[in-house]
């Protein structure tokens, strides 16, 4: 992190640069296909594509379309619906999950295991999309962690560390 002349802590760099990636491009994996993988289901899936990965580098790009239809959008700030940072946090754990499990061929279930340093810049609105972009950063038999970061036309929203260990 860097500080600016007024004392307002920037955001760290992007994990990638977003502009070499077509963001308007088909899914390389769709929501049917993530729900293939990931447990989560109903108003709990919270993952809708992945647009891109590259596996050498350890990065993967996901989305989440937030819509009016959100189960949290009537009681999360009446008038003003916010995106929980916890369903933030838990769209980052389905990165991450669907990630190991599909990219690295992982069978089985990867359960959360942790969170750390997470920071909430923006809210998070209805009828934005959330990027997703990932770096894995630790990849051991059972254990699993990646450094994740939420962008919304343009700007970090969010970012954190999540774990997860098969179980």
């Amino acid at each position: 992190m860097r500080a600016t002349d007024k004392g307002a802590i920037m955001p760290p760099p992007l994990l990638f640069d977003l502009s070499q990636i077509d963001l308007s491009a088909e899914p390389v994996f769709d929501r049917d296909s993530i729900l293939g993988v990931n447990a989560q289901s109903y108003e709990m899936q919270q993952l809708d594509g992945i647009l891109w990965y590259d596996k050498e580098k350890r990065l993967v790009l996901g989305y989440k379309d937030v819509t009016d239809k959100e189960f949290w959008v009537r009681g999360h700030i009446p008038g003003r619906p916010l995106m929980p940072a916890v369903i933030m946090v838990e769209s980052a754990a389905q990165l991450l999950s669907f990630f190991v499990k599909k990219i690295y061929e992982i069978e089985a279930f990867i359960g959360f295991a942790g969170i750390e340093g997470a920071k909430f810049r923006y809210p998070v609105v209805p009828g934005e999309r959330l990027y997703l972009l990932g770096h894995l950063t630790k990849f051991k038999s059972r254990k699993y962690s990646a450094r994740i970061q939420g962008v919304v036309n343009g700007t970090m929203v969010f970012e954190t560390d999540v774990s997860g260990m098969a179980v």
